[in-house]
């Protein structure tokens, strides 16, 4: 048994080692670049050729769609145009946007046509808005997120800088729970966990990973490539379209934007567990057999680690034979603490739930598995 779990452990430490070395180059966070503000009666025939549209995905998002209004609001140049793209909200949302476009004339609330068969409805929203935006830069940004004043620019100035066709950014989390402080983050290290270091250029193009909280894109590369109708069928459509633009040879990017803009996604844990279940494994951006991989790799090497602690602890005398055996758990454990303490700019608030997060690995396992299992039937009030 000692020899197995040896082999095993090993076999774990050396694979998580080579996807987070990237991580050792990994730049700072972006930091907002606050510049002149735009007229409002400035004219789409007027705008600077690195303009930029925003566009935001809505369906009954009233309840918290007001700080994402009030942070498109603060975004200056290069922001000439912004869409909210709205799926036939009935709970007050276009009434909303409709108030915070008499306040600025660059939002224009659009509907975009008939949901088609075969499409999520998410993706065919962004595509309409990618479609009808008349500037040479898309930024997508989802109605849970509250952009800081400047956070536009400075995404367009990190593409342009890393020379990024498609780039996105990292966020920072606010408003949870204790509960969602104590379990989220364990969720998020199982990404880190399957797709290495965010923004190492060795990734492959199969586990690149994407944010669609807060996702730019030069427009004429996304049409070139077919939009987003290559992923129409995608629960995790932002990860599955850098994922098919990268294997076509489209520099792709993603980095840190935790001190751009902030997202307040859940109402509690239990919906965060429900939402984060719908897109966690990944399974629309992975072959089969690596998303049996990668189940098999979070489950053993972040989800079973605490229980092989509490193991070696019971049976230390025979344990502590098998030298190779500690090390390599002693490695993964390592491991795990550097990327807790990494990932701690990502939080508003931290506090001792937060501290005590890593405890809540075989959870992160448990959503994966179930996750792994069956394919999600809704989202944002829509069956599939």
């Amino acid at each position: 048994m000692f020899l197995a779990l040896t082999v095993l452990q090993s076999a774990l430490f050396l694979i998580l080692v080579s996807r987070l070395m990237g991580g050792r180059t990994r730049r700072p966070p972006e930091a907002p670049i606050v510049v002149a503000a735009v007229e409002p009666s400035a004219s789409q025939a007027t705008a600077p050729a690195e303009s930029l549209t925003m566009v935001v995905a809505t369906l009954n998002e009233a309840h918290r769609i007001g700080p994402c209004l009030e942070g498109l609001r603060a975004q200056a140049a290069p922001v000439t145009e912004i869409l909210i793209v709205d799926s036939g909200s009935t709970d007050g949302t276009r009434a909303l946007v409709e108030a915070a476009a008499q306040l600025d004339p660059r939002i224009r609330l659009v509907t975009d046509p008939p949901l088609p068969q075969g499409w999520i409805g998410k993706a065919w929203a962004l595509q309409h808005g990618t479609t009808i935006a008349t500037n040479p830069w898309v930024l997508g940004m989802d109605a849970d997120t509250q952009a800081a004043p400047g956070c536009a620019a400075a995404v367009l100035a990190a593409a342009k800088r890393e020379g990024f066709d498609v780039v996105s950014f990292a966020p920072r989390f606010d408003g949870q729970t204790h509960a969602e402080r104590f379990v989220q983050p364990a969720l998020l290290v199982s990404l880190i966990y399957r797709s290495g270091a965010p923004g190492d250029p060795r990734v492959r193009p199969d586990r690149v990973i994407a944010n669609g909280q807060c996702f730019l894109a030069r427009r004429s590369v996304i049409l070139e490539h077919g939009g987003y109708e290559p992923v129409r069928q995608s629960f995790a459509e932002d990860v599955s379209l850098v994922r098919h633009l990268a294997a076509r040879g489209v520099p792709v990017g993603f980095l840190d934007g935790s001190r751009l803009y902030r997202v307040r996604s859940y109402s509690g844990v239990r919906q965060m567990w429900r939402e984060w279940g719908r897109s966690i494994d990944l399974k629309d951006a992975a072959t089969s057999a690596r998303q049996l991989f990668d189940t098999a790799f979070v489950v053993l090497a972040q989800g079973a680690q605490l229980p092989i602690i509490v193991a070696l602890a019971l049976t230390w005398p025979a344990a502590q034979q098998h030298p190779l055996l500690l090390a390599a758990t002693a490695g993964l454990l390592l491991l795990r603490s550097i990327l807790h303490v990494a990932i701690r700019g990502s939080y508003e608030k931290r506090g001792p739930a937060w501290w005590l997060s890593p405890l809540s690995d075989p959870l992160a396992a448990v959503r994966m598995v179930l996750s792994s299992a069956r394919r999600p039937k809704s989202w944002r009030t829509r069956e599939y």
